[in-house]
């Protein structure tokens, strides 16, 4: 029996030693993204959120132990909590997000991509009502103006938070989100799809969550 229990402990001790795993993650966001796993950052869009117009990708690599938690924060731009962009301009609007996904292992296997199994929370909803773009001067807050914003739920975004009131992602079409400026310079596998919140101008500010086992 001790024999067996000295055995049990080196396996153990063995499985802890193990490297992590290397892995390489294609986005692309209209406007801006942050992916975290369990928790940590390994990557942010290089152009700030402040920009008004950005619809970069990015490739980057990071390292895990499976199973781990992807957290994906995804922002659309907006001025304020309006929720509108050019404001005071003809061009004033409601702006439209989306953001696309894929991750491979080190042998090229892919081990996720944005799809509806994501689970997702909208933090930052603006406007409620979107004859708000029409307003002569919009106030936040205000008449049709009105927004809902939350504080990201704490550790959302590692294991063993509970989200199963938590919705499904959205899935879009290429045509609805209209992707531009770096989506066609990363080769997408077919099962990677454009993902939001439910509204594509007033979901703001979307926390998407994944498992990868």
């Amino acid at each position: 029996m001790k024999s067996v229990v000295s055995a049990l402990i080196l396996l153990t001790a063995s499985a802890a030693a193990l490297p992590a795993e290397t892995f390489s993650a294609d986005v692309w966001a209209d406007n801006w993204f942050e992916m975290r796993i369990n928790g940590a950052q390994v990557a942010e869009d290089s152009v700030p959120i402040t920009t008004e117009r950005s619809f970069n990708a990015e490739s980057f690599a990071f390292e895990a132990e499976r199973p781990f938690v992807i957290g994906l924060v995804a922002k659309d731009f907006k001025e304020n909590d309006t929720g509108l962009e050019y404001i005071g301009s003809r061009r004033q609007q409601m702006g439209d997000g989306g953001v696309i996904l894929q991750i491979t292992d080190a042998t090229g296997q892919m081990v996720a991509v944005s799809n509806t199994d994501w689970q997702c929370r909208v933090t930052h909803t603006a406007p409620l009502d979107k004859s708000c773009e029409r307003e002569a001067d919009p106030v936040a807050g205000q008449g049709a103006c009105a927004f809902e914003a939350m504080e990201e739920p704490e550790g959302w975004d590692q294991s063993g938070f509970d989200a199963s009131d938590w919705s499904q992602a959205n899935a879009y079409s290429e045509q609805a989100v209209d992707p531009k400026d770096g989506y066609d310079r990363i080769r997408w596998v077919n099962d990677a799809e454009l993902i939001w919140g439910p509204d594509l101008e007033q979901s703001n500010t979307v926390l998407c969550r994944l498992t990868v086992e």
